[in-house]
């Protein structure tokens, strides 16, 4: 199918690997991951592709050195269209991945930035390295409306202290903070990051396969719908930034 396609390209931003009942999809631009349309139309792909196959486990990886910086900066100042299909993807990944049928394992090479923390945020057990990484939603350091489907994972995951420190004034966590705040749930040495997280998917397939899709998806049911109701608004934020950003452009000739 056209899903295929996407990721059959000679360059994939996405790859999926299968061995035995867990996949390991990584993400690798060659930079930083940043959040773009191809980069998310290669996610959604490969997570249909492990959600095909049923009772399968999926770990979620980076390059060294970052998980994923957020979105792109570039397709989000060009605006237009395609802009808004890349929040849409982005903002709508967080509930596709909180209500993903199967066990969600992250295994952060590095730095999660914005919407790379937020995708982060909405594993079930999320592994980092320790290392000069930062995480961080630097919305309000970089005048971008902090939005709320970022606040939903934010809420979700961090303490109350560092949720407000996070979201209000763009606080960056170390890993070793990001591990005590709940960014992330264990720090391993970066060379056994892999094997800590394909072992961690093992270990979630012993549990009742079932029980499992209805615990995270009851436990998450006021965030996922809170997620959906959000997305419009999120979506309208970006436009009314768009047009602003024009006027003053057009202004300023």
């Amino acid at each position: 199918g056209s899903e295929m396609c996407i990721r059959d390209r000679a360059n994939p931003l996405v790859t999926l690997d299968f061995d035995g009942p867990v996949a390991t999809l990584t993400m690798d631009d060659g930079k930083r991951n940043a959040c773009s349309p191809a980069l998310l139309a290669e996610i959604y792909a490969a997570l249909e592709e492990v959600e095909a196959r049923s009772g399968t486990a999926v770990v979620i990886t980076g390059r060294e050195g970052v998980l994923s910086a957020g979105f792109d900066l570039k397709v989000m100042k060009a605006g237009g269209v395609d802009a808004l299909r890349m929040l849409r993807a982005g903002y709508g990944l967080t509930a596709r991945l909180l209500s993903f049928p199967t066990p969600v394992v992250f295994a952060s090479p590095g730095h999660a930035y914005a919407m790379g923390a937020f995708m982060l945020l909405s594993g079930d057990y999320r592994y980092g390295v320790p290392g000069p990484y930062v995480y961080v939603a630097n919305e309000v350091a970089i005048g971008l409306p902090m939005p709320r489907v970022g606040c939903e994972v934010l809420r979700l995951r961090l303490n109350p202290a560092a949720r407000e420190r996070a979201v209000i004034l763009a606080e960056e966590f170390t890993p070793e903070q990001a591990l005590e705040v709940g960014f992330i749930d264990a720090l391993v040495a970066p060379e056994q990051l892999m094997e800590a997280a394909h072992t961690k998917a093992h270990e979630l397939l012993k549990l009742d396969a079932e029980a499992h899709t209805v615990a995270k998806r009851r436990l998450r049911v006021d965030v996922i719908r809170n997620i959906r109701a959000s997305l419009p608004l999120d979506l309208k934020d970006a436009v009314v930034i768009g047009a602003k950003r024009v006027a003053k452009s057009k202004l300023g000739r």
